[in-house]
């Protein structure tokens, strides 16, 4: 099985989901379930957030022109339905179902195209960035579905592939470096050490070493925090982990 790691950052006004995340940097959105044929996608999805924040992303779902995973730029007819499973004051459920027409194109119908019928996903949604994690048979066209996706993303949305790698081989198969983090992951978090922006009180700020590094500030931000979060989730993981057992004799 291959894992496929990528993340698509929107251009304003290009997704209303990513819109309203960007104008709530806190909020998130990952999904519970994702599943797709040929006709038709359904998935549920949790967001996290205050009140305010929540209240633009269900609007964002029920009331965008067209449904927030596809790929197109106008309104394509299709039919979709959302509806909310659960509210509370900082999290939301949300259950969407989706019939795409011809003029339909979205990131699990690509990937059924090239990479099979068989593809596991999960995403995570936060400001303009949206991740998408893939697990497939590895028979596909890795290169096709790629060169697909450019195309139906157009001037939207840039892509920045994070990981690919065999699921059942070590960290050495994979596009990671030593640490678990991408390259680009590296070289932010390197580049934020070695200009100070982690130390207290900061040298730089966001802004001024997203300008030495010539990436959107907002780039630069989600690396950073996708590094932050590997690197804490890892080392509480290492102490987990049980002590040699004593020698015996």
């Amino acid at each position: 099985m291959r894992e496929l790691v990528f993340a698509l950052e929107y251009e304003p006004g290009c997704n209303r989901v990513a819109d309203a995340l960007a104008d709530h940097p806190d909020a998130r959105v990952r999904s519970l379930s994702l599943h797709a044929t040929a006709e038709q996608l359904w998935r549920v999805d949790h967001a996290t957030g205050i009140p305010d924040a929540l209240d633009a992303i269900e609007d964002a779902f029920l009331t965008s022109d067209y449904y927030a995973d596809c790929l197109a730029t106008e309104d394509c007819g299709a039919t979709q339905t959302t509806r909310v499973l659960d509210r509370t004051d900082d999290t939301l459920v949300l259950y969407s179902d989706w019939e795409r027409t011809p003029s339909c194109a979205s990131v699990p119908h690509i990937a059924r195209d090239h990479l099979g019928k068989s593809v596991l996903f999960e995403t995570r949604h936060e400001g303009r960035h949206y991740t998408w994690r893939l697990i497939h048979s590895g028979e596909g066209d890795v290169a096709a579905f790629f060169d697909a996706l450019e195309v139906a993303v157009g001037d939207c949305a840039r892509m920045e592939m994070l990981r690919t790698a065999d699921t059942t081989a070590s960290v050495g198969g994979s596009d990671e470096t030593q640490s678990g983090l991408s390259p680009e992951q590296e070289a932010a978090l390197r580049a934020a050490v070695e200009h100070g922006y982690y130390e207290s009180p900061r040298e730089v700020d966001v802004g001024e070493l997203a300008e030495h590094l010539d990436v959107p500030r907002s780039t630069l931000t989600y690396r950073l925090r996708r590094a932050e979060e590997h690197l804490a989730k890892q080392h509480v993981a290492d102490e987990r982990l049980p002590e040699d057992p004593p020698a015996t004799r």
